[in-house]
């Protein structure tokens, strides 16, 4: 008689445990920064992003995950299970309170072997070794370079700087340390499971990419942003992916920060403004056309190197039982700043004197069919992607899950598929996890049952409930949207003027959800 093996995931789940037969699985966290809901091909995109299309084709893919907003709260979500209000992380407060665990504290009384290459932006905690308990680790501290970082750390020992003219690039030396721990791993500890992040910092800005990868991408996007959008719309509804319509575009919402002077410093063709492409000179065209290339060909190589994990994984014959969850800390970004080394106008588009952002003209591409960007906390900020693949553990194949869910699931789903109970985290003190175990989803669309989710970054602030969302942006911080995410994701119908009692129930609701949290972190 076959054995399904899904029905046994989604049944430890509720039970608190898993208790299986065959070894405890791998487990592999690959994230994204600003990466769009529409940027991968299998999301609606026409970046090439064949080997994230592959894992999605033989997995799944959530169509209600939800992040933070924000990379820093995300990334500390993800590694403690906890809202970032919980553990002092947004607002930022250092440090992290004494309870708080990091996902190999769970992990490794297991068995697990934890290994993390690329960025951390976990702020209260800076030895990742020795404070974060992984057994390797090669981050990145420095966010505003990817050819030639000046501040590397391995093993919580610094590394010297990157010097320019080398063939360095994150995406590639971030995968380069994680196939180097897996590959140790086989032959040093084969017996034991391992847990290994990979943490892009692409595509982020400064937009930065090989020449020969810009070129390749070039040739989508002089049509420009408005085409583009619709034909990622269309490529979505082909798809099946949401029953939303396409936001209209917010011509008058720009950059979150407003640097009067940013645009100019980044040359006479940038634009602060979504506006209509029709509108724009032909030399701006050329360079917004250039900079989207190069947002594309970060995708595109973070996808490769993602292809070489995999090949890594097969070499090893652990691909079958190797959970695989792909996601992105925030939605696409229309910040405009400079930083790092500045930037150089005359430099090449894309090379590593070059220091360009995405903008809100491509940055609403990015996140269709959604509304605003990074930092809000309206679908366009906080929806994220999110792929799960494990042959061994998910018997569906190319499925959609509908389930709503956030960043604070993804350790209670570590915990259940390793056999894991979160009813002691590992240090006293600590309130119970708020998140629940994805699992049930792996067997069955919505497995997870109707739920609140809290959002607040910089006055941003939203409750999603099953059916609904209550919403503010900052500049409008005493009026609350209401909106049916049934049929309404792009946020186009505010039903908060005709039902008030809702409004005003969800409202108390937000605030003792968030009195809640701060409660929590406060240390005994």
């Amino acid at each position: 008689m076959a054995i399904n093996r899904s029905f046994f995931l989604a049944l430890g789940a509720l039970c608190g445990s898993l208790s299986l037969a065959a070894p405890r699985p791998n487990i592999i966290l690959i994230v994204a920064d600003d990466l769009g809901f529409s940027d991968l091909g299998c999301y609606g995109g026409e970046i090439e992003t064949p080997n994230l299309d592959g894992l999605a084709q033989n997995g799944l893919r959530f169509t209600q995950c939800y992040n933070t907003a924000r990379c820093w709260p995300t990334r500390t979500a993800l590694m403690t299970g906890y809202y970032p209000q919980q553990t002092r992380s947004d607002p930022l407060r250092k440090p992290l309170p004494r309870w708080t665990s990091l996902a190999p504290h769970w992990l490794k009384p297991a068995g697990y072997r934890c290994y993390i290459s690329g960025k951390w932006h976990v702020n209260g905690c800076k030895r990742v070794n020795a404070d974060g308990g992984f057994d390797h680790s090669y981050i990145l501290e420095d966010h505003n370079r990817n050819f030639y970082p000046t501040h590397i750390v391995q093993d919580d020992s610094p590394l010297p700087p990157i010097q320019k003219g080398s063939n360095y690039y994150t995406s590639i030396a971030f995968t380069d340390h994680a196939i180097a721990c897996l590959q140790d791993h086989a032959t040093t500890h084969p017996d034991q499971p391992f847990f290994s992040c990979l943490t892009f910092t692409v595509p982020h800005f400064p937009l930065q990419a090989p020449a020969e990868a810009i070129a390749h991408c070039r040739a989508a996007y002089t049509s420009g942003w408005d085409c583009v959008r619709h034909a990622r719309y269309a490529h979505q509804q082909t798809l099946h992916l949401l029953p939303a319509g396409l936001s209209a575009v917010e011509r008058e919402v720009g950059p979150p920060y407003a640097f009067a002077n940013i645009p100019l410093g980044l040359g006479p063709n940038e634009v602060n403004r979504a506006q209509p492409w029709d509108s724009l000179n032909p030399e701006q065209r050329a360079f917004q056309t250039e900079k989207m290339a190069i947002h594309a060909a970060m995708v595109h190589i973070m996808d490769q190197q993602i292809g070489r994990l995999i090949a890594q994984l097969r070499t090893m014959k652990a691909l079958d039982n190797t959970l695989i969850l792909f996601l992105s800390d925030n939605g696409a970004s229309a910040e405009m700043m400079i930083r790092g080394d500045g930037h150089t106008p005359t430099a090449p588009m894309g090379s590593g004197e070059s220091y360009l952002c995405l903008g809100p003209g491509w940055s609403t591409v990015a996140n269709t069919p959604f509304r605003r960007h990074k930092t809000w906390v309206h679908e366009g900020g906080i929806a994220t992607p999110l792929i799960v693949h494990w042959p061994a553990g998910i018997q569906d194949r190319n499925a959609l899950r509908t389930d709503l869910c956030h960043v604070i699931d993804i350790l209670p789903t570590f915990l259940s598929v390793a056999g894991l109970t979160p009813a002691t985290p590992p240090r006293p003190h600590a309130p119970a996890l708020p998140g629940t175990s994805l699992t049930p989803a792996f067997a069955k669309d919505q497995a997870l049952g109707p739920r609140d989710l809290f959002f607040r970054h910089e006055g941003n602030r939203a409750l999603r409930t099953d059916s609904y969302k209550l919403v503010s942006a900052t500049r409008d911080h005493n009026v609350w949207e209401l909106y049916d995410m049934r049929t309404d994701r792009a946020e186009q119908h505010d039903l908060a003027p005709q039902d008030p009692e809702r409004v005003a129930s969800m409202a108390a609701r937000w605030q003792a959800i968030e009195a809640r949290l701060e409660q929590d972190s406060i240390e005994p």
